[in-house]
């Protein structure tokens, strides 16, 4: 049963009853709701803050392990961007040098990324500007890759051209020559056998009984095998490529043809004494772009420093030529 409340009205002298306005009601109405709104309000952030739910609890781990994940990946890119980095510092400073080949400007490996803060970018990133991120460096990555393998590979084909020379170009004595007593008259100026006059001798002459084996100083491809009428006799010559060419004189019987490939070392003929000689020899000559050259200075893969040095003075003596 409702209460009825009285109130004395001192204007009346006398008690009445106690009636609460409609407008009043609906305030005090109002003010509850709007306090209880506000509590609600109050308690649920402190609910959802504090006391997240399962399906919050899982969205934050996986939030978490995603940031731990693109942390590795962030620290794995860097790694590789230095070795990467290294890679073609070696390759412009080391590799390309040693071949003399001009080095690879930065621009064909596809620049790298300019320097950024990483970390602290990568916190303010969504989602998908982080996988924008990586993909991108990784590309990038992937650019400069293929732009050093394709180094590698020419490098490669230098390594190969230069063995390549160095397998064209005059190395060994034509003649077995050990003990270095078969050399009888070296490069410059000599008197003429024949017309005992000073003139230039453009070879080394290696004495040696008739029959003994001439070799191939270098691989190349036989130019002439014939004796042409040009006073070298029964000669041959040898186009090594690069520019070499080597010539050996009055042979007495030539083994090889024209236009046949021959390896260093390989017997092409024998020594004689045809054209104009004096005595069973050898006469040799290295030519580079048409131009004669001392042979003495392309011995080096079969005699020693000393042997070496000892022809050289051998070769340096004035004498008289064999041709």
């Amino acid at each position: 049963m409702k209460k009825i409340k009285y109130f004395y009205n001192t204007n009346t002298l006398r008690y009445e009853k106690l009636e609460t306005p409609l407008r009043v009601k609906l305030l005090r109405v109002l003010g509850f709701i709007s306090a209880a709104i506000v509590t609600a309000i109050i308690i649920v952030s402190i609910a959802y803050r504090y006391f997240p739910s399962a399906t919050e609890k899982r969205l934050i781990q996986d939030n978490q392990e995603l940031q731990q994940q693109f942390e590795v990946l962030e620290e794995r890119t860097k790694k590789i961007q230095q070795q990467v980095t290294e890679l073609e510092k070696r390759d412009n400073e080391v590799y390309r040098t040693i071949f003399e080949a001009d080095p690879i400007p930065d621009s064909v490996r596809a620049k790298e990324i300019a320097a950024q803060k990483e970390t602290q970018l990568v916190m303010k990133m969504a989602n998908f500007q982080l996988e924008n991120s990586i993909v991108e460096t990784i590309n990038n990555l992937s650019n400069r890759i293929n732009a050093q393998e394709r180094s590698y590979n020419e490098i490669a084909e230098f390594i190969k051209d230069k063995e390549t020379l160095l397998a064209s170009t005059p190395a060994i004595q034509p003649v077995s020559n050990a003990d270095l007593k078969r050399v009888a008259s070296g490069f410059g100026y000599r008197i003429d056998p024949v017309y005992k006059t000073v003139k230039l001798h453009n070879g080394l002459d290696f004495a040696a009984p008739q029959g003994t084996p001439i070799y191939a100083t270098a691989n190349g491809t036989v130019r002439v095998a014939a004796n042409t009428g040009t006073g070298y006799g029964n000669h041959v010559v040898i186009n090594h490529g690069y520019g070499y060419e080597t010539l050996y004189g009055h042979m007495f019987r030539i083994k090889v043809k024209a236009g046949q490939k021959v390896k260093r070392g390989e017997i092409i003929g024998w020594v004689g004494s045809t054209g104009k000689s004096t005595g069973p020899h050898c006469h040799y000559e290295v030519n580079k772009n048409g131009r004669h050259l001392d042979p003495v200075y392309f011995f080096y893969n079969d005699l020693t420093p000393e042997q070496y040095d000892r022809l050289l003075k051998l070769a340096a003596s004035s004498n008289q030529s064999f041709d």
